[in-house]
């Protein structure tokens, strides 16, 4: 009787499908904050990813058909096509590939690739040294997911097979640019002493490599670390008096490396790991930023890009930010390199306010919480006061995983009889998860248009289900609550249980 009756749950559930399309959401930080300034007013919390089928750039399908008429025919004969069955062989017998993980149906990729295809048509005559290639997404979901392809288009540019976003502007002239700046000589030799105090007056951030030649195995791993690596400069030199001005002992033992950060307290960083380009770029990309990072639109790709994905995050009014972010920059101190310590200014509308809303924080008091990162987006609040040594104890306990995650949820309804039982996240567990019940639960966002219109078709469903006492239909507005087990990745999303 059960597996007849989820036989009949299950075709009741595909022809909802069939009736209210399902959309493609992003949940992410990062996302959230990188288009801050174009989430529309029915979508508050920045669910609707870039390049989805519910994106605004396609509610007006009909005017770019009628564009389209009036375009050249697109000539991508320099861009090629890549699938699970070619990717891996094609980009070991290429040193440099730039990939698109696209959508047909994407508006974002069709407007990119004009560009794209004229890019890969200039780069032509550099065919031995760079290619421009494309990945159907919705046809090879497997790679999309190796690449942790989250919207469209994603952009990587692969060097000796290591991925790297690229975040550059989607035209012709910027993907050139780019690409031409990393097969160029990404290491710059230092030869004297005055080209050496040019560098230590004029830039904020440089690595130097302290080498016994500017030719060979070690200067080719700082030249393929560089590629890795956009935000700082790499220079080399084998001159002692050089070594002395970035306080490198003129005789230590060589390769040395040194990380020059000159707005810091810790204005200089030793390496000491294996020279190889891959760790020297995972140095620097974990070394590069301030003790205390400021979180706005500019630094949000250096900040949840990083290698280091934990994060300790200071949620303070600008007014009084002056009084907690000493102790916060101390405590941060013993956590260089394990822990990214970000500062938030609470007030602030283009940034402050709408990642407050992401981690449930609804009042202007000084916070601290600790995050994983986009991969599983677990938080953790900091209890008791604001010192050096209970946040030093707060990331202690947080990478040793003694923390208990927060969730959001609204308040327990007065009353929960109807056909569709409202889910919060305080009552998931009871409503949803009970062992001698069915549940089918439906997790929507209030601003989503796919949700209003498949509304009226659930409650009918949960009317006509009403009389079976095993059976739960129930629904959860994913803005305001969380839960471990019901994660969101599209809204509407629906749940089944048995």
């Amino acid at each position: 009787m059960r597996s007849s009756r989820s036989l009949l749950l299950l075709l009741l559930l595909a022809i909802l499908l069939l009736a209210a399309p399902i959309h493609a959401s992003d949940d992410d930080l990062d996302y959230l904050i990188d288009n801050a300034d174009d989430i529309p007013a029915n979508d508050p919390d920045g669910w609707l990813q870039e390049g989805s089928p519910d994106d605004d750039d396609d509610d007006d399908d009909l005017f770019h058909q009628d564009q389209a008429h009036d375009l050249p025919p697109l000539d991508e004969t320099h861009v090629l096509l890549l699938s699970a069955s070619n990717f891996s062989s094609f980009l070991a017998a290429r040193r440099h590939v730039m990939v698109e993980f696209y959508a047909p149906w994407c508006a974002h990729c069709q407007a990119l690739a004009p560009d794209y295809a004229a890019a890969a048509a200039e780069l032509a005559p550099l065919a031995h040294e760079v290619a421009l290639a494309k990945v159907d997404a919705t046809e090879d979901t497997d790679l999309a997911q190796k690449y942790d392809v989250q919207g469209f288009p994603t952009i990587l540019f692969f060097i000796d097979g290591v991925p790297k976003d690229y975040n550059g502007a989607r035209t012709k002239e910027a993907i050139v640019s780019w690409i031409n700046k990393k097969l160029g000589p990404g290491v710059h030799n230092i030869t004297t002493v005055d080209e050496a105090e040019k560098i230590l007056t004029g830039e904020d951030k440089a690595l130097l490599a302290f080498l016994d030649s500017l030719s060979g195995a070690h200067s080719n791993e700082i030249a393929a670390a560089s590629r890795l690596e956009d935000a700082v400069n790499f220079y080399q030199t084998s001159n002692p008096d050089v070594a002395k001005l970035f306080h490198i002992d003129p005789a230590a033992k060589r390769p040395s490396l040194v990380l020059l950060k000159k707005q810091e307290e810790e204005k200089l960083t030793f390496y000491d790991g294996q020279f190889k380009a891959s760790a020297i770029a995972d140095f620097v990309s974990a070394n590069k930023l301030p003790l205390v990072i400021t979180l706005t639109q500019e630094t949000a790709p250096s900040i949840f890009d990083n290698l280091i994905k934990k994060q300790i995050l200071l949620f303070v009014v600008a007014n009084e930010s002056s009084k907690f972010l000493p102790t916060f920059k101390e405590a941060a101190k013993p956590f260089k390199g394990k822990l990214l310590f970000v500062f938030v200014e609470r007030d602030n509308d283009e940034v402050g306010e709408p990642v407050a809303n992401y981690f449930g924080i609804t009042e202007q008091t000084t916070t601290v919480l600790a995050y994983t990162g986009n991969e599983d987006a677990r938080k953790f609040f900091l209890d008791g006061d604001m010192s050096v040594d209970n946040i030093k104890r707060f990331a202690e306990d947080f990478l040793e995983e003694k923390l208990t995650p927060f969730y959001k949820s609204e308040p327990l309804p007065e009353s929960n009889d109807g056909d569709v039982k409202i889910v919060v996240g305080k009552n998931l567990d009871q409503i949803v998860l009970d062992e001698s019940k069915d549940a089918l639960l439906e997790i929507y966002a209030p601003w989503c248009g796919h949700c209003q219109t498949l509304e009226p078709t659930y409650n009918k469903l949960g009317k006509h289900l009403h009389g079976i006492d095993s059976l739960v239909i129930a629904k959860m507005d994913g803005t305001a609550n969380e839960h471990p087990r019901a994660k969101i990745y599209f809204s509407p999303i629906l749940l089944y249980r048995s």
